[in-house]
């Protein structure tokens, strides 16, 4: 039973996983300081308020609907996907175009049997020629 534990999380996507939440979490604090930090008070200095959560406010029979909260909630979904986007997915996209275009993937080193049979057909390749 250890066996089997052990083994599922020594798996590489297990271990990948993890890194990539870890490393996804500390991310998050980025791109949440990007939209807190500049994109909402650039929507403040635009429109006059912090946020759109105060704007749709309204009682019936002493229940409270806050539609704001609702833009709001809506808002942050794509401020923060346009931090995303803009500040990391379109500059690592244009790095990746560039060493694309720029540089040409090396082979793989030959194996040891890949060298010995290349080493062989060279031979045989000789002797054809000389007779």
């Amino acid at each position: 039973m250890l066996k089997g534990f052990k083994e599922f999380i020594m798996r590489g996507n297990v271990v990948d996983l993890a890194v990539a939440v870890v490393i996804g979490a500390a991310f998050g604090t980025i791109v949440t300081a990007v939209v807190n930090n500049f994109i909402n008070p650039l929507v403040a200095a635009i429109f006059g308020k912090a946020d759109a959560s105060k704007l749709f406010f309204f009682k019936i029979n002493g229940a409270e609907f806050h539609i704001g909260n609702i833009v709001q909630a809506a808002l942050n979904f794509l401020f923060v996907a346009a931090a995303v986007y803009f500040f990391i997915v379109m500059p690592l996209n244009k790095l990746a175009e560039r060493r694309k275009r720029g540089v040409e993937p090396e082979p793989d080193p030959l194996t040891t049997d890949q060298e010995l049979l290349t080493e062989i057909r060279d031979l045989l390749r000789a002797r054809q020629a000389e007779r």
